[in-house]
């Protein structure tokens, strides 16, 4: 599932590509095709969600970059033009709807990224959107996007 959203990152040309990996990093760095990302660890990914995403915009300080896509691994079947809507949907925080139902992955404007200090835990976002909502832009993306965090789930989407 990683290397789908690897080859996403490249097919849409982001450009730097910073991946959190956890405790399965070598076998992610053995299995999957890199180019040129930059490779974190978090040390405590059972602190959640939270901990990898600010592990990465922390990467991304010192660059001068101005948005930031946060990527989930999971999410195989998201595809290039799903990604495109959501690039290019202006916003301090881009929130995508499939179906009318919030998601991910999440554009987060550089003036907002000290807000991910405040996140906690395995929630994510969703945390910042409550609390923020007047900062939230969502966009409509046509099509699907599922959540893909045990086999159960990729076989239940695989039969679909």
């Amino acid at each position: 599932m990683l290397q789908h959203v690897l080859d996403l990152a490249a097919d849409v040309e982001v450009a730097r590509v910073v991946v959190v990996l956890g405790t399965d990093a070598n076998e992610l760095r053995a299995r999957c095709t890199w180019r040129d990302e930059w490779l974190v660890f978090n040390r405590e990914p059972e602190l959640g969600l939270s901990s990898s995403v600010r592990l990465g915009l922390s990467a991304l300080a010192a660059s001068h970059a101005e948005r930031v896509v946060v990527l989930l691994g999971d999410q195989p079947f998201l595809s290039p033009d799903q990604l495109k809507v959501i690039l290019a949907s202006p916003g301090q925080i881009v929130v995508p709807r499939f179906g009318g139902k919030p998601g991910n992955p999440v554009v987060l404007d550089r003036s907002v990224w000290p807000l991910a200090s405040k996140l906690d835990g395995d929630r994510g976002f969703s945390q910042i959107f409550s609390a923020f909502p007047n900062l939230v832009t969502y966009v409509e993306v046509p099509g699907t996007n599922p959540d893909i965090d045990t086999t159960t789930d990729l076989d239940a989407v695989s039969r679909a």
